[in-house]
């Protein structure tokens, strides 16, 4: 080998040498390319189901929390950084939306989470959320468990939406006071925190109100069956029949109940709202009524609605509203907070006030809940959800 091959073969071994150990010589595959990743970004948790009988909710939260995030980047951000949310399915279960939460927390890292809608999963990711010291902002859970145990409230745990004793007792004083209802049944899920706690406000304020419970028939989640309760509900041949659980189980029980002969007025909360439900037993629950966050026709609603139909081709759910307002409070609080820093992000939403499509979220330190939101009464008449009033329980 001659000396010029030498040395040129001797420059390029020196010159692998330096790529591989560089200045520190610690050996190293390739310079690292710029981390355009995580400081340039915010990260935002979502839960809710994705799967099971809710999936028709939680996929549209996680599409309206897509679509507002992407408006929001076209604008520039939130402190001049873009927002991306990482959506995890709970499946509806309890256990699983604590698992989801502490991944959330320790493995990606977010500052808030959004959702999840149902008070069953939303009230066991407290210890999860308290220490990681990440604020959730749950869209559509009413029990009072959510924000506040034993009186002393979580500090972690918000809502955008109002609670089942003011929804329990809207139904109940909608009940007695316009339909001049004198004697109510109640038909409820035994394993439900959301079916519990309305029933429970329904029938305290009912009966404040000079009204009688005829009759109260219990079935567990997963039930198709409703006969057995709805035939002893007949016998008792109430005027209302209060039905505090969700969409599916209201078609089927709804169904059954026509079919048994009953014709009381049928009553619900915000767990009714769904196409499927329409779909289902449209006929059943014609001229029924039910709780609900807004007035699906007003205004302020209109534009949202547009965009998300524009985007998905489809029409949102109620869901959608509240995750909507759910974004903004999370917004309004990043920016006032000046960080995307869980601990003041927190801090910074007990002091909330803002103006959402849902109506005024003016967050109280006290119980983290919207205090004072009007409530909307709802009639389902030729398959259409039609606003009747705002109705305030007193």
């Amino acid at each position: 080998m001659n000396k010029k091959v030498l040395a040129l073969l001797m420059v390029c071994l020196m010159a692998v040498s330096v790529g591989l150990t560089g200045c520190g010589g610690t050996q190293t595959a390739a310079p690292a390319e710029p981390a355009a990743a995580a400081d340039e970004k915010i990260l935002v948790g979502w839960m809710g189901s994705l799967t099971g009988d809710q999936a028709v909710w939680g996929q549209c939260e996680l599409n309206t929390v897509k679509m507002l995030f992407e408006e929001i980047n076209a604008k520039g951000g939130v402190l001049g950084k873009q927002l991306e949310v990482i959506g995890y399915d709970t499946k509806g279960d309890p256990q699983e939306a604590v698992n989801v939460a502490k991944r959330l927390t320790t493995q990606d890292k977010v500052c808030a989470i959004l959702g999840p809608n149902a008070s069953g999963n939303a009230i066991p990711i407290a210890p999860v959320l308290e220490e990681a010291k990440v604020p959730d902002i749950a869209t559509v859970a009413t029990n009072p468990k959510v924000t506040v145990l034993d009186g002393k409230v979580k500090p972690y745990n918000f809502r955008v939406c109002f609670i089942d004793p003011y929804q329990g007792a809207v139904a109940a004083g909608y009940a007695a006071d316009v339909l001049k209802a004198k004697t109510a049944a109640v038909l409820y899920d035994v394993g439900d925190d959301y079916s519990q706690g309305l029933t429970q406000f329904f029938e305290e304020f009912f009966v404040k109100k000079g009204g009688t419970i005829v009759a109260k028939e219990g079935f567990k989640t997963g039930d198709v069956d409703f006969r057995p309760q709805l035939s002893k509900i007949k016998t008792a041949n109430p005027e209302v029949i209060f039905m505090p659980y969700f969409f599916k189980e209201v078609a089927l029980s709804s169904n059954q109940a026509r079919e048994l002969g009953i014709d009381a007025v049928l009553m619900g909360g915000d767990g009714w709202p769904s196409e499927q439900l329409i779909s289902m037993a449209k006929n059943a629950v014609e001229g029924s009524y039910f709780v609900n966050h807004l007035d699906y026709e007003d205004p302020e609603v209109q534009d949202f609605k547009s965009r998300y139909k524009a985007k998905y081709s489809k029409d949102v759910e109620l869901n959608g509203y509240l995750v909507h307002d759910a974004v903004l409070l999370f917004k309004d609080a990043v920016e006032r907070a000046g960080e995307a820093n869980g601990e003041k992000i927190a801090q910074a939403l007990e002091t909330s006030d803002i103006k959402g499509i849902t109506g005024r979220i003016k967050i109280s330190k006290d119980t983290h809940n919207p205090e004072g939101k009007d409530a909307a009464i709802l009639k389902i008449v030729d398959g259409k959800y039609i606003f009747q009033q705002k109705y305030a329980a007193d």
